[in-house]
């Protein structure tokens, strides 16, 4: 397959899809452009490599419960009692992901993008932990006794002969290129260190960097990569916000592309989900369904905010319901299959402007009516 939409793994944090479902905008955004492109389920992507869930998953027992089974049973709490999903999850400490990491970084090394350097980096003096500069307590144990301490660390070089993150990083038309963002991206060092002092995370002892791990911002890079590779697809498009975009690309800058697989971003923007409870005297109105309701917040709205990139106020809620409604009741008896290839090639180039139209979004409506209700092949 040409492209393959995945979600930026999201933080394996406080966060349900029943209570925090902003989190999931980038999930269900992924899993409505791949079903318009009539692809197969992707699977959710899952950040688990974090200095919280060190810290979680000390005070739950530590080495009495194996942290990626502590991080597999968090991540199943996350969804709806028989709502897995069907492409399955990921996390960036999966086998399949750390040796396509490690393929990656050895690739670097060769090209000389990637060194391995004796580096001096303020440390904490009680816990070991890596504190950055500033003189605040130490995230990983409080501590405000802190030092420099030289060792070997996985260092990346920017790239001299190209920006940090340029059009073709983008998902998106010309005209929607988010030139601030190409600019804020560039605003970090010309070196950045990519190993880390975490309790779980990619190893780097193959490497010669003993108790260090990969840079979470790298490996999520690496766990999109990796699931494009499950499902040979030759462009992963991962779906982020432009500030998560802003974080990582420095980071990722050297692992957007490995073995014939490109990674591009496709921005999307936050939505006003604390907010629908104001939309009950439109759907009295319409007299909308619940399957409708749960379509408009499920579907319609991710796919809208991969029009506006920015936030979604909950004042444009209304206008947004009437022009969902809209198209629902202009679906065709019969798919115009012209006119959703149409949009199809929207999709694979980035074109958002179909969103917004009520007669090619009432298309795609129908081909989604058609899709649900097509046997499921066992």
């Amino acid at each position: 397959m040409r492209h393959l939409f995945l979600n930026g793994p999201v933080q394996n944090g406080p966060f349900t899809f029943d209570t925090r479902p902003g989190k999931a905008v980038g999930i269900r955004l992924a899993a409505a452009l791949n079903a318009i492109l009539g692809l197969p389920s992707a699977p959710h992507l899952w950040n688990t490599v974090t200095l919280a869930g060190d810290l979680r998953h000390r005070e739950a027992g530590g080495p009495t419960i194996p942290r990626q089974r502590f991080e597999a049973d968090l991540i199943a709490d996350r969804y709806p009692p028989g709502q897995f999903p069907v492409g399955g999850i990921m996390t960036d400490t999966d086998a399949e992901v750390a040796c396509l990491a490690l393929e990656m970084i050895e690739n670097n090394l060769r090209a000389g993008t990637l060194t391995i350097s004796r580096e001096t980096v303020p440390t904490c003096r009680a816990c070991g932990h890596m504190t950055g500069a500033g003189g605040h307590p130490c995230n990983a144990c409080g501590s405000t006794k802190t030092q420099d301490r030289a060792g070997l660390h996985l260092v990346a070089e920017l790239a001299q002969d190209r920006p940090v993150l340029d059009r073709s990083d983008i998902h998106a038309r010309h005209r929607q290129q988010p030139k601030h963002l190409q600019h804020t991206a560039a605003n970090v060092a010309e070196r950045l260190i990519l190993s880390r002092t975490r309790d779980h995370g990619i190893d780097l002892s193959p490497l010669g960097l003993n108790g260090l791990v990969l840079d979470p911002r790298v490996g999520i890079h690496a766990t999109v990569l990796a699931a494009a590779r499950r499902h040979e697809a030759a462009t992963a498009v991962m779906t982020i916000t432009e500030n998560a975009a802003n974080h990582i690309a420095a980071h990722g800058q050297h692992f957007r592309q490995h073995d014939g697989t490109r990674l591009q971003y496709a921005l999307h923007g936050h939505l006003p989900y604390d907010h629908m409870t104001s939309l009950q005297p439109l759907h009295e109105t319409y007299r909308a369904a619940q399957e409708i309701k749960d379509d408009f917040e499920t579907w319609f709205l991710p796919l809208f905010s991969l029009r506006t990139k920015a936030v979604t106020g909950p004042e444009q809620l209304p206008a947004l319901f009437k022009h969902f409604m809209r198209a629902h009741l202009a679906k065709p008896v019969a798919l115009d299959e012209a006119a959703f290839e149409a949009v199809q090639r929207s999709v694979s180039a980035g074109d958002t402007e179909w969103i917004t139209n009520k007669q090619a979004l009432a298309n795609v409506m129908a081909a989604r009516e058609i899709a649900l209700a097509a046997p499921v092949e066992i």
